[in-house]
């Protein structure tokens, strides 16, 4: 519950801290104007802006002195700007500063899941026609195939079920679904469509750059009242009790593992070596992921991970091994009567 209030009380302090960089130049461009008629033109109320005043008579340069402070002059209802500690224009931003917000709102723009895109693109607008930026050449493409991003948002906001060709990394396997999408993601720099799959009967997320084709069909997406979202603040993979649990002995070149992969257990062991557990989705994946790893890496648990890792590097090395020359046919020993005899006819039937 403290969560949407904190958020709402950011927004609330950046609409203050705006409002207060442009109320100084407001009020020397009208000095003694009437509180009530500053406060319509700002469109707050008279209390708002009279707090707001009360903040700004702290607000300075630094030393915060006097001299250094903000300060005005009230005669009744009327005020007046007498200092303005070097705030004498509104706010406006420099050509870098509205060509790097240009930059990021068409970056949101393109980025698969954001909510009211309409907004961005009015904003975007805004600044473009303010800032002279108008057909700029500025081209923001996110990382993947846009075209297929493209095709999953639009089967999002049309409301169409999908037929997909799927590769699942985990199982090493690719599968054809029919799915009712959700919603569009980006997590972790990756485009994801969750969505309901039939063939699971459960909610799944569908890496954008795994899907091998797509094909909207012409039925509508029925997603069923059972279906919901993931929550993915803490990133696609959750692990829980019920995944297989690895255990692996790693040195000094392969500790990247514990940042970028979550991590149950990290010990110290001999040496520069760490023990580090970790859940996994399955051995299938875990078999590839270790051998995808460096010599410094070795299975400790499961014993059932450690013989599939030992068995398919095995049959690598049995593939790359050179084969044994095949010894050449030998000839039959000759006749020393026939090769003693001269005639070219019984020789050449030897032959």
């Amino acid at each position: 519950m403290t969560r949407p209030a904190a958020r709402g009380g950011s927004r609330a302090s950046a609409d203050r801290l705006a409002r207060l960089l442009n109320l100084v130049p407001y009020l020397l461009a009208r000095p003694g104007i009437e509180i009530a008629e500053a406060a319509g033109d700002l469109g707050v109320t008279e209390r708002q802006l009279r707090e707001d005043l009360e903040l700004l008579w702290v607000c300075g340069l630094p030393g915060y002195g006097p001299g250094d402070l903000i300060d005005m002059a009230f005669d009744g209802d009327r005020v007046t700007i007498t200092y303005d500690a070097g705030i004498d224009r509104p706010l406006r931003l420099t050509p870098d500063e509205a060509l790097a917000l240009v930059v990021a709102l068409r970056m949101l723009a393109e980025t698969p899941g954001v909510a009211n895109r309409e907004a961005v693109e009015r904003a975007l607008a805004k600044i473009e026609d303010a800032g002279d930026l108008v057909g700029a050449p500025v081209a923001v493409r996110l990382p993947g195939d846009t075209r297929r991003v493209e095709a999953l948002r639009a089967a999002v906001e049309g409301g169409k079920a999908l037929r997909i060709t799927y590769y699942t990394a985990a199982r090493d396997e690719t599968t054809d679904r029919v799915i009712d999408p959700l919603r569009m993601l980006m997590v972790g720099g990756r485009a994801y469509v969750e969505a309901w799959c039939r063939r699971a009967e459960a909610v799944r997320l569908f890496r954008a750059d795994r899907i091998d084709a797509i094909t909207e069909l012409a039925e509508p997406a029925t997603v069923p009242p059972q279906a919901v979202p993931h929550d993915l603040t803490e990133g696609v993979f959750r692990p829980s009790p019920d995944l297989p649990l690895i255990t692996l002995r790693i040195g000094r070149s392969e500790r990247w593992i514990t940042e970028y992969y979550p991590c149950e257990r990290v010990e110290a062991g001999d040496g520069d070596q760490w023990l580090v557990s970790l859940r996994v989705t399955d051995l299938g994946w875990a078999r590839r992921f270790v051998l995808g790893l460096g010599p410094e890496a070795t299975v400790v648990a499961p014993v059932e991970l450690a013989e599939q890792v030992r068995a398919t590097a095995a049959a690598a090395l049995d593939a790359y091994a050179v084969p044994t020359p095949t010894a050449a046919p030998r000839q039959p020993e000759a006749d020393p009567e026939i090769a003693s005899s001269g005639d070219p006819a019984v020789v050449g039937r030897t032959q």
